[in-house]
């Protein structure tokens, strides 16, 4: 049995110690998954996303990363969190705040920098993401001259110039065309067959059998309250309805009344707790 990526052991986080955004959540993450975190806006996705990226630790409970307890102290400690830095990328739902170098260039070199890598082999790296990604004419461009679809491969570029195993993405389709939604879901699905173990937290439902094996349910309560194969939680009508994936739609022809189910594919574009951290972490 492979040692988990990730182990929740009845975690809850509150924000200002008084306000719940994730209550007694436990889940297991093992190599190579694709698994989707799916719930209504507000019921705590990426509340769970920033803990498993340790921008914020439990307020309870255990959050176990490779085998080794994800502490403040762990963290602090050089070698664990290069090493875990190494390990995990996270993509914010809001390229923007990943963005802060002068130019694409720097963007992409700037995880491989950090790492203290060969000046040749940060170089490989820089232009082999700037190829798979198709943005090399964008190298000198700086991140406000970007359109939305370009920040987010210029993000998603800054993670995968770092090579790590996970990557977790907070709403990854959030205010994307659908011709780069499209892009993303390929890319998703080569990373995937590279061995890459993904973690995407989504309420677009439309998307969740293309990124995920297996899907986590959270409730507007912010408990996890369901998981299984994605086609199994995307056919359990009641569930999604009950927490708030789907709405019922009622409508009358004649005497005869019908109900269906519509998704919600809304979405929000407003800082997370962590993401401000995040920025600034970056910037040390």
């Amino acid at each position: 049995m492979p040692i988990p990526v990730f182990q929740l052991r009845d975690v809850s986080y509150y924000y200002l110690n008084k306000i719940p955004a994730v209550r007694d959540v436990s889940l297991e993450v093992l190599p190579g998954e694709r698994v989707a975190i799916l719930g209504a806006n507000g019921s705590g996705k990426s509340t769970l996303m920033h803990l498993l990226n340790g921008l914020i630790l439990p307020s309870s409970g255990q959050l176990l990363a490779f085998g080794q307890e994800l502490t403040e102290s762990k963290l602090e400690d050089p070698e664990f969190n290069r090493l875990f830095r190494e390990r995990v990328g996270f993509l914010f739902q809001n390229a923007d705040v990943q963005l802060f170098c002068p130019n694409v260039w720097e963007e992409i070199a700037f995880g491989p920098l950090q790492l203290n890598l060969p000046r040749e082999e940060i170089l490989r790296r820089v232009e082999d993401v700037m190829e798979m990604l198709e943005i090399g004419e964008l190298r000198d461009r700086p991140p406000y001259a970007l359109s939305g679809g370009e920040k987010k491969r210029v993000a998603i570029g800054s993670i995968l110039s770092m090579n790590p195993q996970v990557l977790i993405l907070d709403e990854p389709t959030s205010g994307l065309d659908p011709r780069t939604q499209q892009w993303l879901m390929e890319l998703l699905a080569e990373l995937h067959l590279a061995g890459k173990t993904l973690i995407a937290a989504t309420h677009d439902l439309s998307i969740v059998e293309e990124i995920a094996d297996r899907a986590l349910v959270m409730n507007e309560s912010h408990n996890l309250v369901a998981e299984g194969p994605t086609s199994q939680i995307l056919n359990n009508f009641d569930l999604l309805l009950e927490v708030n994936l789907i709405h019922e739609h009622v409508h009358r022809h004649g005497d005869i009344i019908h109900h269906h189910g519509h998704c919600h594919f809304f979405t929000h574009d407003h800082p997370h707790p962590g993401e401000a951290e995040e920025k600034n972490r970056k910037r040390s």
